[in-house]
């Protein structure tokens, strides 16, 4: 699981910091996680590749988190892009994006797939064989959701001495890695467990920001290898955080702390500041394992 951070500021983009947007590549997948302004030159300046995007989710219609996406797809169209686009955002976002693109007479060429959201309820809104993606409703100033996205468990994987040593058939080696136990070139049942090793553990990320404190969401994102939560404050400046629905540094720790996750990565910070070791130093008040999320920062977990 493979994590690159294009931008983790809040508010306005700067000469040397670029707003939310971020890239997760899981079990094959590459998804987009929002997209502030300069998202498709942060892209192109950590080259990846565009044709690997085909799910952008957006947490809410904030420009620091959305202001980018028009721009991506123009330019998934000026490359000839073929492949379909699904983005998953709040009601309002395929109303806003093609309006834009109906006043500039540039449809694309791509078939471009808007999945809306409106619950306030955690609900799947991807699934395929190797991953799921649910929401992770939050509390904002506008309806906000997070995104939870979970590895499946894969296959089992053969003991190959073991399974030769019990005289399996070829033919039988789809049915262990799925689990089954199966019948050997005797007729003997064989289990399972013996001649297979368990698959490697399901990776898992949860995504929260924009949102203030909001316990209810520790049951959806429990035992997550890695949580990146918003600490936009310090807490000196925890009362701007309650005024705009933003969490503070130890906040974002007291989730991680709650939920039981293995790593906190820290983001969207206020521009107020100098620099970020403060964040980090009161985090690890409350939570060990913290990590500061900066732009063009990768992490492989």
């Amino acid at each position: 699981m493979k994590l690159t951070i294009l931008g983790c500021y809040s508010a306005t983009p700067r000469a040397l910091n670029n707003t939310t947007s971020q890239v997760l590549e899981i079990n094959n997948h590459m998804f987009l996680i929002d997209c502030g302004e300069g998202t498709q030159v942060q892209l192109r300046k950590h080259r990846i590749k565009f044709n690997r995007i085909k799910h952008i989710f957006i947490s809410h219609l904030h420009g620091d988190h959305f202001f980018g996406l028009v721009g991506l797809i123009s330019t998934f169209r000026l490359l000839t892009r073929e492949t379909d686009l699904h983005i998953y955002g709040p009601k309002g976002i395929k109303e806003v994006i093609t309006l834009q693109m109906k006043l500039a007479d540039s449809w694309t060429n791509y078939k471009l797939i808007f999945h809306e959201l409106t619950s306030n309820k955690s609900e799947l809104i991807f699934e395929d064989d190797k991953v799921e993606v649910h929401t992770i409703p939050l509390n904002h100033r506008v309806y906000t959701n997070g995104f939870l996205f979970k590895e499946k468990e894969g296959e089992r994987k053969l003991d190959i001495v073991a399974v030769e040593d019990a005289n399996i058939d070829t033919a039988y080696f789809r049915k262990l890695k799925q689990g089954f136990d199966v019948i050997n070139r005797d007729g003997v049942l064989i289990d399972n467990k013996k001649v297979t090793k368990p698959a490697k553990k399901p990776k898992s990320y949860a995504f929260c920001s924009d949102t203030m404190f909001k316990e209810d969401i520790v049951p959806i994102i429990e035992n997550v290898d890695v949580l990146y939560h918003e600490s936009t404050f310090l807490e000196k400046h925890a009362n701007l955080a309650l005024k705009t629905k933003h969490a503070t540094a130890k906040e974002a720790a007291k989730i991680a702390k709650l939920a039981n996750v293995d790593t906190l990565v820290l983001g969207h910070y206020s521009t107020r500041y100098d620099g970020l070791n403060a964040f980090k130093e009161e985090a690890q008040t409350i939570f060990d394992k913290v990590e500061l999320s900066e732009d063009g920062k990768v992490f492989n977990f």
